[in-house]
């Protein structure tokens, strides 16, 4: 039995591997267009973003107070001895 619209060469014993085909054809379809996950996705970017500026300043700032540390601990070397 042949269905209006079904190529020729699709034999009956092939219908339900095109129809799975298909169906999961449209699911992946529908997967890429989907824009849920989108905002979740570029809050992530933005936290990552902010995270490398605040590790990239952090080690500038950490590196004046060390020096800031080393000059009080030489004054109080120089006052204690």
């Amino acid at each position: 039995m042949k269905y209006e619209g079904e190529p020729g060469w699709l034999r009956a014993s092939a219908r339900p591997i095109a129809i799975f085909i298909s169906v999961k054809i449209r699911g992946i379809n529908e997967a890429l267009l989907d824009e849920r996950g989108q905002d979740l996705i570029e809050y992530a970017l933005i936290v990552a973003l902010l995270a490398l500026a605040a590790t990239a300043s952090l080690s500038a700032v950490a590196a004046s107070i060390s020096k800031a540390f080393s000059k009080v601990g030489h004054t109080l070397s120089t006052y204690t001895s």
